[in-house]
């Protein structure tokens, strides 16, 4: 099954990597400048270097349909910077998961392939997608939606290690944004770990910095720039999440599930 999966960010990437240790041929797109902040874990990261590798799977940067062929011909990840998702018009996709995260839809049709998934709110299943994933964390995590919405965006990041909005980095002015910490780099509380137009923003808890945009990104005042993880596991930072495990294992069922119903609807009608 060839699968078109919108957005290239973690929790996509964590979505990839099951799709693709399950068997499934995996094409992903994003932005021509990615905003993930956990950029280890990120196969947009491909837009950036040409190629990323996480967890033991590679990723490469392809520019139309021949490169694409040609590196899922490799055993590696397409990602391309079409944010469009124009690659539709020259390949015909199994399925299709829309994995931006953006809290609404942008554009994404129940029509879009014969199989169409979304991720978390923003998205009514059987309206816009086939189904939805759940992305809050909770009970409900990575379950498969057919009928109705996910939770909607309450705005608080998840709880990890006892906390929601302390873990985020944000930018505390628009213009390139400098990083004052590295990803992986420990951090105490009150310390330094970012600057935009000579603001700097300090870490609200002690932990390690798990996620960070790259030196230069263009931000906005507020725009989430970092991620710090107050359970101080360097390796977390380098494999995927447990949020995005349980999102990939609901689309992995998602897509199963209507791959199935399809074709036994298909043998009841020949």
């Amino acid at each position: 099954m060839l699968v078109l999966i919108k957005g290239a960010g973690d929790l996509a990437t964590g979505t990839a990597v099951r799709l693709f240790r399950s068997g499934f041929s995996v094409v992903m797109t994003d932005l021509e400048r990615p905003t993930a902040v956990r950029r280890t874990v990120a196969f947009s990261q491909a837009i950036y270097d040409g190629e990323t590798t996480v967890e033991g799977i590679t990723a490469r940067r392809c520019a139309g349909a021949a490169e694409v062929r040609e590196a899922l011909a490799a055993g590696v990840v397409p990602v391309l910077a079409d944010p469009a998702a124009e690659i539709r018009r020259a390949m015909d996709f199994d399925a299709e998961v829309d994995a931006i995260l953006a809290k609404r839809n942008l554009g994404t049709r129940i029509n879009d392939a014969p199989i169409v998934l979304a991720l978390g709110p923003g998205f009514t299943a059987g309206v816009d997608c086939h189904a939805v994933i759940e992305t809050m964390r909770g009970h409900d995590l990575g379950r498969v939606i057919t009928r109705g919405s996910a939770i909607p965006n309450t705005g608080v990041p998840g709880d990890v290690g006892g906390y929601t909005v302390e873990r985020v980095i944000r930018a505390g002015a628009e213009g390139p944004f400098e990083p004052l910490a590295a990803i992986g780099e420990r951090v105490e509380r009150g310390q330094e770990v970012a600057r935009v137009a000579g603001t700097v923003t300090r870490a609200q808890l002690t932990g390690i910095v798990r996620g960070m945009l790259p030196a230069g990104q263009w931000v906005r005042a507020g725009m989430k720039a970092g991620d710090i993880d107050p359970r101080c596991q360097e390796s977390h930072c380098f494999t995927v999440s447990d949020k995005a495990r349980a999102i990939g294992g609901g689309v992995l069922e998602g897509l199963l599930r209507f791959a199935h119903e399809r074709e036994r609807q298909g043998s009841t009608t020949t």
